[in-house]
């Protein structure tokens, strides 16, 4: 599910909402919020521009809105945008794009 939101990173930020892990384990144990680690999986709601080289050309960044990512579990900065917790961080400190 993709929102929609009122905010636009700059130059290679992306913003990203953590996507909740199961909460029980294959077996069936279920897990309580007090012993969860925090989500590693994220989808990316808005992405900057992207950043210029030395020459002043505009690279793009490689992740859109709606990717699924992998980034590491102390990564970005946590931020509340209207009430809702988000993710900000460089492109570069995601790991890699899920497949669908």
């Amino acid at each position: 599910m993709t929102s929609t939101v009122n905010f636009v990173p700059l130059k290679d930020r992306v913003l990203l909402r953590r996507v909740d892990q199961e909460e029980k384990t294959p077996g069936g144990i279920i897990i309580p919020d007090t012993a969860k680690e925090k989500p590693v999986e994220g989808e990316v709601l808005a992405v900057g521009s992207g950043v210029r080289d030395k020459q002043g050309n505009l690279h793009p960044l490689e992740v859109k809105v709606g990717d699924k990512v992998l980034f590491s579990k102390w990564g970005g900065n946590e931020v509340k945008i209207d009430g809702c917790d988000y993710v900000i961080m460089k492109e570069s400190d995601i790991l890699g794009i899920l497949n669908k």
